[in-house]
C-alpha cells in the first residue's frame, strides 16, 4: 500500500480524530464515514477507536476498493463495513444493517486524492482527457453530455452559482457556438475555450477556467443537492451526544453546511423573548469556533489543504419535533439545494 499512501494525505487528519473519537469510546459504537476515499480519515479513527465499527460509503468503486484493501491490511477488517452508494442514500444505509442511530458521521467533500490524480475522467484542467467528471462512473450523466445538450441559460447558471464564475455567460455562449462546428470531448478542448473567452486583465490567479471545471463537477455529481438532503438524514440518525464533522473545501459546500448546523446552535425564537421554551431550546453543541483552517504547517506538507474549511457539532439533545418534520422533508425533497437558493 505504499503508492497509495503516497497518493492520499488526509486534511487535518488530527483533527478531525479529535473531534469524531470522544464520542466512540464506548463499545458497539457506531461511525459513518460518508465519504471513505482511500480510507485516511478512515484508518485514523479505527486505530483511535478501538471500540468501535466504520461504515465507509464511497460512489467511487474504484476508490472504495483501494479503501477496503487498506483498511483490511490495516487489521482493522472485522471492525468495518464497505457500502457502495452515495452519501445522500445514507438513511437507506442504516436501515438495510438495522441501524438506528450513530455515535458520529464525518464527511470530507469535494474530491478525493484518486481522483483528482487520475488522468482519464475530465475532472483536472492539469491533464487533457476525455470530459467525464462522475464520481460514479455507473452513472449516465457526464461533462461531456452537460456541454452538449444544456442551452446558455442553463450553462451561465450552473458556471455562476456553482462556479462563482464571473464570465459566466459569455463562456456560455462561447460552449454553445463552439459546440455547433465541433463537439467538445476533452478537457484540453474546454480550458483553451475558457482561456480565450476570460479577459486577461480580469483573471484571478492560477488557471481561469478552475471555476468552469468545479461548477461541472458539481453538476454532474449532483454534489450540493446531495449535500443538503444528507445533513439532515445525518441529524436524524445521531444519538443524543453523537457527533457530525464536515470538512468543506469551497464556499457553496461551506455555505451549505453552516446554514443547516445554525439551525440548532441558536434558539428559533424572535429576538428579545424573555423566556425560550424548552421546544426552541438549540439541539446542537458547538465542537468548533467557526471553523478550522489548515495551518502553514499542514500547507508546506499538503497544498490541497488551502481551501478547507471544518466544522462539528454534537447533538446535545434529542431534536424538537418541529425541526424532525423539517430535517424529514429536506431528506426528501429532489435539487434541494436549488430549491434552496431560489432557481
Amino acid at each position: 500500500m505504499n503508492d497509495l499512501n503516497a497518493i492520499h494525505q488526509p486534511v487535518l487528519l488530527e483533527e478531525c480524530v479529535g473531534l469524531i473519537a470522544p464520542a466512540l469510546r464506548n463499545p458497539g459504537s457506531v461511525v459513518v464515514d460518508c465519504t471513505l476515499g482511500l480510507a485516511g480519515h478512515a484508518c485514523a479513527v479505527l486505530a483511535a477507536a478501538p471500540q468501535a465499527h466504520l461504515i465507509g460509503i464511497d460512489r467511487d468503486a474504484e476508490a472504495l476498493a483501494l479503501a477496503t484493501e487498506r483498511i483490511r491490511d490495516a487489521g482493522f477488517a472485522d471492525r468495518f463495513t464497505p457500502v457502495h452508494a452515495a452519501f445522500d442514500q445514507f438513511g437507506d444505509v442504516l436501515a438495510e444493517r438495522g441501524i438506528a442511530h450513530v455515535q458520529a458521521a464525518f464527511m470530507d467533500l469535494g474530491l478525493s486524492s484518486l481522483q483528482i490524480d487520475e488522468t482519464d475522467r475530465g475532472f483536472s484542467y492539469a491533464h487533457d482527457s476525455p470530459l467525464d467528471m462522475r464520481m460514479d462512473t455507473g452513472q449516465s450523466l457526464t461533462a461531456r453530455a452537460v456541454l452538449a445538450s444544456y442551452d446558455v441559460e442553463r450553462l451561465t447558471w450552473i458556471f455562476r452559482t456553482y462556479g462563482e464564475e464571473r464570465f459566466a455567460r459569455p463562456i456560455a455562449r462561447a460552449i454553445v457556438r463552439s459546440r455547433e462546428e465541433e463537439p467538445l470531448v476533452s478537457s484540453g478542448q474546454l480550458d483553451r475555450l475558457v482561456d480565450g473567452v476570460v479577459p486577461r486583465a480580469h483573471r484571478a490567479p492560477g488557471n481561469p477556467a478552475k471555476r468552469v471545471f468545479q461548477a461541472l463537477r458539481i453538476e454532474v455529481n449532483g454534489e450540493l443537492d446531495k449535500l443538503a438532503g444528507t445533513l439532515p438524514q445525518i441529524a436524524l440518525h445521531l444519538a443524543v451526544g453523537g457527533r457530525l464533522v464536515v470538512e468543506s473545501y469551497h464556499s457553496l459546500e461551506d455555505k451549505t453546511v453552516k446554514s443547516f448546523m445554525n439551525q440548532g446552535l441558536h434558539a428559533d425564537v424572535p429576538v428579545g423573548l424573555p423566556v425560550i421554551p424548552d421546544e426552541d431550546q438549540p439541539f446542537f453543541e458547538p465542537l468548533t469556533r467557526g471553523a478550522i483552517k489548515a495551518d502553514p504547517r499542514e500547507l508546506a506538507i499538503n497544498p490541497r489543504a488551502a481551501s478547507v474549511r471544518l466544522r462539528a457539532v454534537a447533538l446535545s439533545r434529542p431534536i424538537p419535533p418541529r425541526f424532525i418534520k423539517r430535517f424529514t422533508q429536506a431528506a426528501q425533497a429532489d435539487d434541494t439545494y436549488r430549491a434552496g437558493i431560489g432557481r
